[in-house]
């Protein structure tokens, strides 16, 4: 008994002494795992908006502040980032992309950047060199609106399949809109699939034809579905590959999360496995994109939240109710001003999409829209209030509206009141500002395409993303356009509807965050949350705004992980 509390005596003088020692040598905190510091750290959190440094144990931020705050918190072990003076931000949250479409883009023909219609049937002949007889050629990528100059036959500015055909005779050839809202086949492809001068136009769809009725190969918006003939007996890519190459692309481009907008059952399948096997290197967030019907049978059995510590959430439905600008399938009120005796396509009945908003809001999910024409936007704001109308009981539901690119003046104040969010993509402004206006006229085209201040001054959450694949998944260069508005000819798109860089910094975070029912978790760099970082070379927040394009992503941090860091 003696010998024994003389060990408890001794002891307790050994901890009072080394509590002592540890407080005299200034580290009487618990080390954490990894220190940033020596930098400018945005975070987006009122409370401490700029920093230096901040420590991260496990996946979360646990303490930030100046350089002698944190480093108090480096120990034996701990990783230490000096950040030389670059700006760290909360990890760019894409709030809509096609994530496997970003993958997939990388396995087919390139045709983001191509100059005119030559070189897209140059590029086609040359892949048909390299093909074996019969096989599938897939590009993705195309925009006739920025050819120069435009082919000399022509469908209001889309050319005619004859030279594509005589280059690949045997081989069928699919061509993807860069919006992802038409398709352009060859004669073989079409073929294929069935398609002559007789086959009428489907619901929701137009196939483009010339003065005597035969189609020139430009098949817009569901009528692409009627050319699976011509990939009938291609083997499909494989889905995992996808991913994983869309996971490489956006943590190259700082990407931390991604707001994946329409995948299937099997899809959700994939990510759940990957997130299993620890290959999942980024957060997805994913809309479900099935039938009603397939909603009904299997839709619950795959909502998940924070599945894999926050890898994989599935809480949210896909649907489009119109199509795009570019190839003239938004769904406007008034007619095209380039194309009067057309106002677009609606692509799903409003009905159907009543059906599926009243599945959403019973089962918990949130409803995202695909709306881009003015008409399209009025009629799934009208559909959300009818059922928010309908369900008094249920609110904040953070319902969704994928593009807001183009709104009837009396809509804008509606986000704000039915507490829709406008889930936007500021490079789509810079990409389409060259033939907006031919669309849409001066006058509605200033009242509002892509009127994100207007938004937000109405007291709307606005998002922010690239659409990838329809854009580079660069939320660098979004972010340039949504403070800048400049088109590639040095003018500036409707200029009084630029953002601020810290208001544009908010729509890839915080904001991105907050339309997913994330705010809690990400979208900040606060204590507490997920230590998901961005680091650039260049501080977006103050250089002038010419440089913010030659920005670069110097790391990219989830859960405190570095997963990307640029080489020099």
């Amino acid at each position: 008994m003696v010998a024994a509390k003389t060990r408890d005596v001794f002891f307790s003088f050994w901890l009072i002494t080394m509590g002592v020692l540890i407080v005299g040598c200034g580290s009487s905190v618990e080390p954490v795992d990894v220190v940033l510091h020596n930098g400018k750290i945005i975070t987006v959190d009122e409370l401490h908006p700029e920093v230096q440094a901040l420590g991260i144990r496990g996946d979360q931020i646990v303490v930030v502040g100046t350089n002698e705050e944190v480093d108090a918190y480096i120990g034996e072990t701990t990783e230490v980032i000096d950040l030389e003076g670059q700006l760290a931000i909360p990890g760019f949250i894409e709030s809509h992309g096609h994530f496997l479409g970003v993958g997939n883009a990388q396995m087919q023909l390139s045709l983001m950047d191509v100059q005119n219609w030559e070189e897209i049937v140059a590029m086609v002949a040359a892949a048909v060199e390299e093909a074996q007889p019969g096989q599938l050629i897939r590009g993705r990528g195309w925009h006739q609106e920025k050819w120069n100059p435009l082919p000399e036959r022509n469908v209001e500015g889309f050319p005619l399949h004859d030279q594509l055909s005589e280059v690949s005779p045997d081989n069928p050839v699919l061509l993807t809109h860069a919006s992802g809202h038409a398709t352009f086949a060859n004669a073989r492809a079409m073929e294929m699939s069935g398609i002559t001068s007789a086959t009428p136009d489907p619901d929701g769809g137009e196939i483009l034809r010339d003065a005597r009725g035969n189609p020139i190969g430009v098949f817009r918006e569901t009528a692409s579905r009627l050319l699976r003939g011509a990939s009938a007996d291609a083997t499909p890519p494989d889905p995992r590959r996808q991913a994983e190459l869309a996971v490489q692309e956006a943590l190259a481009k700082g990407i931390t999360s991604f707001q994946d907008a329409g995948s299937s059952f099997e899809t959700v399948e994939l990510l759940k496995n990957m997130v299993d096997d620890g290959s999942l290197g980024i957060r997805l967030w994913v809309m479900l994109r099935e039938s009603n019907e397939a909603l009904a049978a299997r839709g619950k059995d795959y909502r998940m939240i924070g599945y894999g510590d926050n890898r994989l959430t599935v809480r949210a439905i896909k649907r489009s109710i119109d199509g795009a600008l570019g190839s003239r399938g938004a769904w406007l009120l008034e007619p095209y001003s380039d194309s009067p005796e057309s106002t677009g396509l609606n692509t799903t009945t409003p009905e159907s999409i009543s059906e599926t908003a009243a599945w959403a809001i019973e089962n918990d999910f949130q409803l995202c829209v695909h709306a881009i024409g003015d008409r399209a936007n009025r009629e799934t704001l009208d559909l959300y209030q009818r059922t928010f109308e309908a369900n008094p009981d249920k609110t904040g539901l953070r319902w969704r509206d994928e593009h807001t690119q183009h709104l009837h003046p009396d809509d804008i104040p509606r986000f704000a009141e039915l507490g829709v969010i406008a889930a936007m993509q500021g490079v789509h402004s810079t990409s389409d500002g060259p033939y907006v206006v031919a669309r849409l006229g001066e006058q509605r085209a200033a009242e509002g395409a892509y009127v994100w201040k207007s938004l937000i001054e109405t007291g709307a959450v606005v998002t922010n993303g690239t659409d990838a694949p329809v854009e580079d998944v660069s939320p660098i260069a979004s972010y340039y356009a949504t403070v800048s508005r400049r088109l590639a000819d040095g003018s500036v798109f409707f200029p009084e509807q630029r953002l601020s860089r810290l208001e544009a910094l908010k729509t890839y975070t915080i904001n991105a965050a907050f339309a997913a029912f994330e705010e809690d978790i990400k979208g900040s760099l606060t204590v507490g949350k997920l230590a998901d970082i961005t680091v650039l070379s260049k501080d977006v927040m103050t250089i002038p705004e010419d440089e913010i394009s030659s920005t670069e992503v110097a790391h990219t941090i989830v859960g405190g992980r570095v997963m990307y860091s640029r080489t020099n």
